[in-house]
Order: C-alpha cells, then structure tokens, then sequence
C-alpha cells in the first residue's frame, strides 16, 4: 500500500514540475492550438500508419516497381521483333526451332555436348 502511495505521490510531484516548467514558456507556446499542432505533427511524422519511414520505403519501391517495368517494356518490344522476323522466314525460323527446342528432321539425329 505504501509503495502505491509514494508512487502516486511521485507521479504527483513530476506532473507539478512539468506545470512550474510550462509556467516559464511564453503564451505562444501555452497556447492549446500550438500544442495541438505540436503533438498532431509529431504523430504524422512518428506513429501514423503512413508516417515519413512507411512513405519513403513506399517511394523506394514504387522507383523499383517502374525500372522493372520499363525494363519489361523493352523486353516485350525485343521479343515482338523477334516473333515478326520468325514469322517471315521460314530459315529463321527452322533455326530458331532446332536450336531452342531441339526439334530435328525425321531422318536425324541430335547429339548434345555438355561441357565439364
């Protein structure tokens, strides 16, 4: 019980300091709006579910996000090329076949070499 009161009595005594230290500051800053202002900014900036951390990392890979695309962008551009000059020649194409897909004539054989 006595520990619950001198805790009590402690809690007590730093609240009235934090009074006697706000009596010192200009009424600017006693204002309720400022320390309104005050609190709401340090809540945006530390605890909120969108604060500067969360919105910076977001941003970082949004960055990511839009280089993997362009670098996609391109790819899609490269392989359209290549299936338009496939679908032109006949040579290119039997070529692009049996090297990619190891497809061979009937009367062939395939042999694959894997180097050590």
């Amino acid at each position: 019980m006595s520990r619950t009161i001198s805790g009590t009595f402690f809690f007590v005594n730093c609240v009235m300091k934090i009074f006697e230290w706000t009596k010192t500051l200009p009424p600017f800053f006693r204002n309720f709006f400022f320390l309104f202002a005050v609190v709401f900014i340090i809540w945006m900036i530390f605890f909120d579910s969108n604060d500067i951390i969360s919105q910076y990392k977001m941003r970082s890979q949004l960055s990511d996000l839009e280089s993997e695309r362009e670098y996609y962008e391109q790819k899609i551009i490269e392989v359209k090329a290549e299936e338009e000059a496939l679908m032109k020649d006949k040579v290119k194409l039997e070529k692009f076949a049996r090297e990619h897909y190891l497809m061979k004539k009937p009367t062939e054989d395939i042999y694959i070499l894997v180097e050590e």
